[in-house]
């Protein structure tokens, strides 16, 4: 965990994790209840490009996305009280670690492998980087990204919770810094 000094007054608070862990599902959740603007940085990439997350990566490039990513997150990140949702991927990118950190307040959704597993079939086909790839070899990737999402303010354990108690979760932690 980042222990620098953060408080919640117009701070963004950034959900990171593992693709398919709920960001985009507990951002919008939280926003509503904290009365901010929720944002999902993958759906304005695609509204950027005018296509899918998938598509830009066979057609562009994963490059090309993570060039835009990276910008499009450094714009949000100096503005106020956003939810943002950024794709699992974005925290590879240490110059977006960093001015999330250092702007934003940075919540991991820390769900395991068997938890996320249980939600393959839901994510499957909008998860460019996951096609062809095995169980194990998801299982790698999984495992391998954990050590990037170890970078933030607060965790929240998701296993077996429903959104509503994730949502409300997150709230109680983030008064606790007021």
């Amino acid at each position: 965990m980042n222990n620098i000094d953060v408080s919640l007054k117009g701070k963004n608070i950034i959900l990171i994790g593992f693709m398919g862990v709920g960001k985009t599902t507990v951002g919008k959740l939280v926003a509503k209840k904290l009365q901010r603007e929720f944002i999902d940085v993958d759906e304005e990439i695609e509204k950027e490009f005018g296509m899918p997350v998938s598509e830009i990566f066979n057609k562009l490039g994963e490059k090309a996305f993570r060039e835009k990513e990276k910008s499009l997150i450094f714009s949000l990140c100096n503005q106020k009280n956003k939810v943002l949702s950024p794709g699992g991927g974005s925290f590879l990118q240490e110059e977006i670690r960093n001015v999330s950190l250092s702007t934003s307040i940075v919540i991991f959704l820390d769900l395991s492998f068997e938890g996320w597993k249980d939600r393959l079939d839901l994510i499957l086909d909008s998860r460019p980087v996951l096609k062809g790839k095995s169980v194990k070899e998801m299982e790698e990737l999984f495992n391998n990204r954990q050590e990037i999402y170890s970078n933030h303010h607060l965790k929240v354990v998701t296993d077996n919770m429903n959104v509503d108690v994730i949502a409300n979760q997150i709230i109680n932690k983030l008064s606790d810094l007021m």
